[in-house]
């Protein structure tokens, strides 16, 4: 990736239609540089669909990813929920695939009571089994498991850097509004700087190069978060936040995962342009 892309996660709200083109078109329209395809309630997207976002995305400029279903467990103790949810791990990648996108992400697991680094073994044999299959396939799509908000999900960033650093073709999804919920802390400069550092540390200056980042206003509770906000209507610190990311160098795609989407993507990339392209 050479630069920084911002774009909303689905189809803007301000589409003439609701259709995956329609957002893409509504995405070039808007100035914006990337689109999430939203595939959290199931993979339902064709492979002429895709093929036709695809030459969309395309012809615009746009650069795609996709999120995965949120049905996914890796560490489900049934073997019937831990084979659906390679399935539709690999469905996502598939369909990512046909439409030109470079990433997949998903929550990857749950604790379910079950020791962390049991967890961590499990959830990487799986990918490590994803990735072969894909590979095996001609597909060369990145896996990229989230770092998550809630204490009872898998997805700590030292798990997803971790992962990252172990299984070749994964790479992180560094979800900034779920790490200052999960934690209660990061929501400083120096707070996104170390996350950055700790990505470089792990990874090497590459990563920072090609990352892939959610971000959007958060409420949350104990347990960590709650429910997505618009960036003006919540407590998170998105001028330290884009100026670390100028600071840092980072490259790749920056997801708005707000409520208003494409405002909150527009808002982000002005102020990244403001303060970092004088």
């Amino acid at each position: 990736m050479g630069e920084l892309l911002f774009g909303p996660a689905g189809v803007p709200l301000s589409a003439k239609a609701r259709s995956t083109e329609a957002g893409v078109e509504r995405v070039a329209e808007l100035g914006l540089g990337c689109m999430e395809l939203e595939f959290v309630q199931g993979v339902k997207m064709g492979r002429e669909t895709a093929l036709a976002v695809g030459e969309t995305a395309k012809r615009l400029g746009v650069a795609l990813s996709a999120h995965g279903p949120y049905f996914i467990n890796l560490n489900a103790a049934e073997p019937d929920k831990v084979k659906a949810s390679q399935e539709r791990i690999l469905q996502t990648a598939r369909i990512a695939h046909l439409c030109g996108a470079r990433s997949i992400v998903f929550h990857a697991a749950f604790y379910l009571d079950t020791p962390p680094e049991m967890v961590y073994q499990q959830v990487k044999s799986q990918l490590q089994w994803i990735v072969r299959q894909l590979r095996a396939e001609g597909n060369r799509v990145w896996v990229r498991p989230e770092v998550t908000g809630k204490g009872s999900q898998f997805g700590t960033l030292e798990e997803v850097l971790r992962l990252s650093a172990e299984v070749e073709g994964v790479a992180p999804c560094v979800d900034f509004a779920h790490w200052h919920a999960r934690t209660g802390e990061y929501n400083s400069y120096e707070g996104f700087a170390s996350i950055l550092r700790q990505v470089e540390t792990t990874l090497g200056k590459r990563a920072l190069e090609d990352m892939h980042i959610h971000v959007s206003g958060i409420a949350y509770t104990r347990s960590g978060e709650s429910r997505h906000l618009n960036l003006r209507n919540s407590d998170f610190n998105y001028t330290d936040f884009i100026r670390a990311l100028c600071d840092f160098g980072v490259k790749g795609l920056v997801i708005s995962e707000s409520p208003n989407l494409e405002e909150d993507a527009l808002l982000l990339q002005e102020t990244y342009r403001s303060m970092c392209q004088r």
